[in-house]
C-alpha cells in the first residue's frame, strides 16, 4: 500500500508512526503520549497493542489500529470507527459488530484505506509521522468510496489542457509583437528617461528623496513605479504610492537601516538565559499543517494572524507571513509568531503569542491545555496544537 497519507480535521487523536497507526478518541488523551513514544520509536502492532489493553479492555470503547506491512496490512477497529479497504479484487468495508470485542483483517494487495471516526469530511490535508486531530484518515490512494477526491480531480484536468492549446493559436500575439515593432520610439525613453532617476530615489522612498537629493522633487511622479521593478515584493505593498504606507520609516529598500521601530514588549522574546536563534536557519526546525490546508515550513519566523504584519524586520529577513480567515473577529490582525528555538531548545520550533485579543490556547501531547502567556516564548513539540480561535488551528509536525 503506498505511504501516502491525509486526513480532515476533527476531535479524535491520529498517533502515526513507521509502522503503525492508532487513531483514538478524545476522551483517551492520558494514552497518547505513551502511544507516541512506542509509535516513534518503530514499535510494532503487537507491542502498541499490548499499551493498548494495559488498562483493560473495558476502558478503551473505541480504537483503531493499522500496522503497514510490507506483504500485508493489519486492521483492528474497535466500537466506533469504520473502515473501507480497497484492494485489487475490490473493496471491503470492516467494523466490529456490537458485542465483539474488536474485528480483525490481514488483507494482501491493499492499494488505500478509508477509516471514518466522525462525519465525513475530505481527506486533503497532509498526515505525517507524528499526533494530529482527525475525524477521517486516508491511507495509500483514495478509495472509490472517498469520492471527494477523485471526483474534484478527475475532470479537472481535461478541461486545463484545452485552455493551454487555444492561446497558442490564437493569432492575438503576433499584433502585439507588430504594434511594439512600429513603435521604435517608445524603446528609447525606457533606458534613457527612466533608468538612471529611478536607481536614486527607490532606497529611501519618496519622503526622504526630498532631503536627500532635492534635484529630483520635480520627478516625483514616476516614483510609485519604482518597486515594481526594483524593490522587494514585501517591501512596498502599494506600489501606486498610496502615502500611509510609503511614509511608514520601515520601508526601506537598501537593507542598511532598520526596518522600523521595535515593538517594546515583543521584540522576538527569548527563552530567559538562553541566546538568539538565527535570523534564518538551514534546516527547518519543524512543519506547521494549519487547519486552513496550508503548510509552512518553520525555517525563520513565522507570523500568523487575519492581516499580520512584519514592519519590524529588516528587508533581508522578511518572516513568512500567514493569513488566515477569522469571520468573527476572535484572532487578531499579528496574533502569532512562531520561530526556531536557541540554546536548550536548539532544533524546536518556538512559539510565542503577540498580545492576540482573545488568547492562544496550546496543547501538547500527554498534558493539559494552556493558554500562551503574552510575550512568553514556548517550546513546541511534534504532535502540538495551536488554537488560535474561530475554527482556526495549527499541527506541529516534523520537517
Amino acid at each position: 500500500m503506498s505511504t501516502e497519507a491525509r486526513f480532515a480535521a476533527g476531535d479524535w487523536y491520529a498517533v502515526v508512526g513507521d509502522e503503525v497507526t492508532v487513531l483514538l478518541p478524545g476522551s483517551q488523551r492520558g494514552r497518547v503520549a505513551a502511544i507516541w513514544d512506542l509509535a516513534d520509536s518503530g514499535s510494532g502492532a503487537d507491542a502498541v497493542l499490548d499499551a493498548l489493553l494495559a488498562g483493560g479492555l473495558s476502558s478503551l470503547d473505541h480504537v483503531a489500529l493499522v500496522a503497514h506491512g510490507d506483504d500485508a496490512t493489519r486492521l483492528i477497529v474497535r466500537g466506533a470507527p469504520s473502515a473501507t479497504i480497497s484492494t485489487t479484487g475490490g473493496e471491503e468495508i470492516v467494523s466490529a459488530a456490537p458485542g465483539t470485542a474488536w474485528a480483525e483483517r490481514l488483507v494482501t494487495g491493499v492499494t488505500s484505506l478509508r477509516i471514518t471516526l466522525t462525519g465525513d469530511g475530505v481527506a486533503d490535508l497532509p498526515l505525517t509521522s507524528g499526533i494530529a486531530r482527525v475525524s477521517v484518515v486516508v491511507l495509500g490512494a483514495p478509495v472509490t468510496g472517498d469520492a471527494a477526491a477523485p471526483a474534484s480531480f478527475a475532470p479537472v484536468e481535461q478541461p486545463v489542457e484545452q485552455p493551454v492549446d487555444v492561446p497558442a493559436e490564437e493569432p492575438v500575439t503576433e499584433p502585439v509583437a507588430e504594434t511594439v515593432d512600429e513603435e521604435p520610439v517608445v524603446e528609447q525613453p525606457e533606458p534613457v528617461a527612466y533608468a538612471d532617476p529611478l536607481s536614486d530615489p527607490v532606497p529611501g522612498e519618496p519622503v526622504a528623496a526630498p532631503g536627500l537629493v532635492p534635484g529630483f522633487v520635480p520627478e516625483a511622479a514616476p516614483v510609485p513605479s519604482a518597486p515594481m521593478s526594483f524593490g522587494e515584493p514585501g517591501d512596498d505593498p502599494t506600489p501606486t504610492g498610496e502615502t500611509p504606507v510609503v511614509e511608514e520609516p520601515w520601508s526601506e529598500h537598501d537593507g542598511h537601516t532598520q526596518a522600523g521601530a521595535p515593538i517594546p514588549d515583543f521584540v522576538r522574546p527569548p527563552i530567559p538565559g538562553q541566546e538568539m536563534a538565527p535570523d534564518v536557519v538551514s534546516q527547518p526546525v519543524a512543519s506547521l499543517v494549519f487547519s486552513t490546508g496550508d503548510v509552512v515550513l518553520v525555517d525563520r519566523t513565522v507570523l500568523v494572524g487575519r492581516a499580520p504584519e512584519a514592519r519590524r524586520f529588516a528587508s533581508h529577513d522578511q518572516p513568512h507571513v500567514v493569513s488566515v480567515p477569522s469571520p468573527q473577529q476572535e484572532i487578531s490582525s499579528t496574533h502569532l509568531e512562531i520561530r526556531p528555538g536557541a540554546g536548550a531548545d536548539h532544533g524546536s520550533a518556538i512559539a510565542t503569542d503577540l498580545g492576540s485579543t482573545n488568547g492562544t490556547v496550546l496543547a501538547q501531547p500527554g498534558l493539559d491545555p494552556e493558554e500562551l502567556k503574552p510575550g512568553i516564548a514556548v517550546s513546541l513539540v511534534p504532535g502540538a496544537v495551536l488554537d488560535l480561535g474561530d475554527g482556526v488551528t495549527i499541527q506541529v509536525t516534523n520537517p
